[in-house]
């Protein structure tokens, strides 16, 4: 399906002549690799809301037992077994060709870097789900040796280092963005002449104020989103196809 007056080929005609283009990516890109979104229908939180707490920084500091369930979560998540699809396949395809600026993504899968796309092409606004991070110290180890000693029986793994508590190197609810990362999507956002976002609901700030941002630095915005978003209303242009779909067909 497709909104307003501007068909899949006007946007292809965008694509094919913008000098710079950057992406805006959410879960929706990644839930044809088996990733659940999470405000969907069948989204994370939509099918339980108390999920949400686990994202929550707060509550994970002062709830041991949540700790536990959100290691057990973090185990048994489907990015362990999870394969780039045709849309971040496009998206690379696409950056091949010199033209991208940047792909700012809200996800945490490191599937856009498994499709090919270089790692200082990604701008991971929320952070990774492929390191652990201590809170106390700062302290980065890989994801799966965290995970190692949840198999082994630690079931809230503490920082090797000083003792503190660990998560996953993600963005919580009540946890500031990186600034440094911030500051790179905020220019990727002014330096573009056409911004695509696809697969976010764009209700998460500050991501979804990028939009504002290559607007009025006068680029195009595109919304590729299933479902309605805050900002079709302001955009050049909404096209609601599924992103395996639509992505390819785009970058070509």
């Amino acid at each position: 399906m497709e909104t307003g007056t501007v068909s899949v080929t006007e946007v292809c005609g965008w694509v094919s002549t913008a000098r710079s283009v950057t992406f805006l990516t959410g879960a929706g890109v990644s839930t044809d690799s088996g990733i659940p979104d999470f405000r969907g229908p069948q989204g994370v939180w939509t099918k339980d809301p108390s999920a949400q707490a686990m994202f929550t920084l707060q509550n994970y500091l002062a709830d041991p037992e949540l700790r536990r369930r959100a290691w057990r979560s973090r185990r048994d998540h489907p990015v362990w077994h999870a394969r780039p699809n045709p849309a971040h396949e496009a998206i690379a395809s696409f950056w091949a060709g010199g033209r991208g600026r940047a792909v700012v993504t809200q996800n945490i899968d490191g599937l856009h870097q498994a499709a090919g796309l270089p790692a200082d092409a990604v701008v991971e606004i929320h952070g990774t789900l492929r390191e652990a991070e201590c809170l106390d110290c700062g302290q980065r180890v890989p994801m799966p040796e965290a995970l190692a000693r949840i198999d082994a029986g630690d079931a809230d793994p503490a920082c090797t280092d000083c003792g503190g508590v660990q998560k996953s190197a993600t963005i919580s609810f009540g946890q500031s963005l990186v600034r440094e990362v911030l500051d790179e999507a905020v220019a990727a956002a002014r330096d573009c002449d056409l911004l695509v976002t696809a697969g976010t609901s764009l209700q998460v700030h500050p991501a979804a104020s990028l939009c504002d941002i290559a607007q009025g630095s006068g680029a195009r915005l595109v919304v590729l989103n299933a479902e309605p978003t805050p900002y079709d209303a302001q955009a050049d242009a909404v096209l609601r196809k599924p992103l395996s779909e639509l992505l390819p067909r785009l970058m070509t």
